[in-house]
């Protein structure tokens, strides 16, 4: 009866279980960066417009039509708009961060532990609330700054769990010659929701004159996607109920590395590993650069490209358009081109996170050096972005390849460190651009230029894509293989080493 029963609902799934996985994980980062992300762009119209351009520095600044007036909000009640300065206003988008940081190691052990389902689910549902709630606390409390950066450190807290606790799901149902491609999909949702909340978020300010409506609706898609997660998805094959037996079968045959047991974590080797530094190293410049676009590209088109909001909102997405039609198409390149042959893992894996880190550095420079010919500009960080897109399935899924078993662990590692980027950037861009000038932008996108640079060429040296030993440390230990040689058996052992010497 049970079968039965189990038989006739599978039925009702038209793709496998793994590709269910898929798409409610891309939705899960596309909510995760969509609620990320709009304060990104609602800031720029919860603060009242300040004119810092003087008459000698003119030239570095660009004008609104005929006009030199900054004074272009889409919100004109003054009793929602707040006094924070450019240092105020990098401390707040930098705050999301400081949770964000603290919680993706607990997340990744606890994912490794307990499954990635409620782990995940409830790192974005917490997000998702406190989202909601973001424009009462910051109305009641008369824009206190401290008040707001308390709240997107919470919710920081939350989604932090968000990539460990995923790549722990993914390492449990995404065999090797669908790794790139799912993965791709997978990680690509921060593209869309980034798209999504960019696109959506200008007009509805616009619509509605007023910040708050943004944090109403992501929040509230955050919270409709968790319900969604917890009727659809389960932490492992053997765990869902739907799935069927052909589908089972097929991924414990092609996941048979993946173990069935919880393992002790081999602390030491992880973070003795080479590999892992040179991924860490990788996971730091591809945030830096990312996290600067992110969080303050919405600034730099505002403050000196003068876009009004819905206009801001417009144009900022169309780079991250392109970098999520890049993310997968190489997706299907990098499994086409390993499961022909024509790459190891290792070179994949080296070939595509270099290529997103030397492209996106040098169109980023190109964009600042266009200054006000906003066009050509939008175009540079179209393309740059556009090459950021090869990361997914660079070095996004590496820590699947080092460690199925620990990738949840993995990902903790590289993703929480490399938060410190977002962390440094909005507060390091806040800082360095008090004035709004195009010299100031231009001396953070070098910044980014450095670090895209020097990390790429560290991967490039020290990077693998090869499963390593402490994936399983009770079977593959370095010494596990070697046999106790018998008293009986010196005089062979002799010769032999004697015939390896000549």
């Amino acid at each position: 009866m049970l079968s039965g029963w189990k038989l006739t609902v599978s039925k009702w799934f038209l793709i496998p279980q793994r590709y269910v996985l898929g798409i409610m994980g891309f939705l899960a980062i596309l909510n995760a960066y969509s609620m990320r992300v709009s304060l990104s762009i609602a800031i720029t119209e919860m603060v009242r417009s300040s004119n810092s351009s003087s008459d000698n520095k003119y030239e570095d600044y660009c004008k609104v039509g005929n006009s030199n007036s900054s004074d272009n909000n889409a919100v004109t009640n003054p009793d929602i708009l707040y006094d924070w300065d450019e240092t105020t206003q990098g401390l707040i988008l930098s705050a999301f961060y400081w949770g964000y940081l603290i919680t993706h190691l607990p997340g990744g052990i606890l994912a490794s532990k307990f499954g990635g389902k409620y782990t995940l689910g409830l790192g974005i549902l917490s997000t998702g609330i406190f989202t909601t709630i973001t424009p009462w606390v910051v109305i009641t409390t008369n824009g206190d700054w401290r008040w707001v950066v308390a709240l997107r450190v919470v919710e920081g807290l939350g989604e932090g769990t968000t990539y460990p606790a995923l790549n722990t799901m993914l390492a449990q149902w995404v065999p090797l010659k669908e790794r790139s491609k799912i993965g791709s999909l997978v990680y690509a949702g921060g593209q869309m929701g980034t798209i999504v909340c960019n696109l959506i978020s200008g007009h509805l300010i616009t619509a509605t004159e007023n910040w708050a409506s943004v944090f109403y609706l992501f929040g509230g898609l955050g919270i409709a996607w968790f319900i969604c997660f917890q009727l659809l998805c389960y932490s492992d094959p053997k765990q869902h109920p739907f799935i069927s037996d052909e589908e089972r079968e097929y991924l414990e045959e092609e996941l048979r590395s993946v173990s069935e047991t919880s393992l002790s974590i081999p602390w030491k080797a992880i973070v003795t590993s080479i590999p892992l530094w040179a991924l860490i190293a990788a996971q730091i410049g591809h945030d830096w650069g990312f996290y600067t676009m992110v969080t303050d590209l919405p600034k730099y088109m505002k403050e000196v490209l003068r876009f009004e909001v819905a206009k801001n909102g417009l144009w900022n997405s169309i780079p991250y358009g392109a970098m999520w039609i890049v993310s997968m198409s190489s997706g299907w390149i990098c499994d086409w081109a390993i499961n022909n042959n024509l790459m190891t893992v290792t070179k994949a894996r080296k070939f595509f996170t270099c290529f997103a880190a030397v492209g996106p550095a040098i169109f980023i420079m190109a964009a600042s050096y266009a200054e006000c010919r906003t066009t050509v500009a939008v175009w540079m960080f179209t393309i740059a972005m556009g090459f950021m897109g090869t990361f997914y399935c660079g070095m996004k899924v590496n820590a699947l390849d080092l460690s199925p078993n620990f990738a949840g662990i993995i990902m903790a590692i590289t993703n929480g460190i490399g938060a410190v980027a977002g962390i440094v950037t909005p507060y390091l861009t806040g800082a360095l651009t008090g004035d709004h000038t195009l010299s100031e932008w231009r001396t953070v996108f070098w910044i980014s230029f450095g670090i895209f640079t020097s990390t790429s060429i560290v991967y490039w040296l020290f990077g693998s894509g090869e499963e390593q030993w402490w994936n399983d440390p009770n079977k593959n230990a370095p010494c596990a293989s070697m046999e106790k040689v018998k008293p009986d058996d010196n005089e062979a052992v002799e010769k032999d080493r004697k015939a390896v010497h000549l």
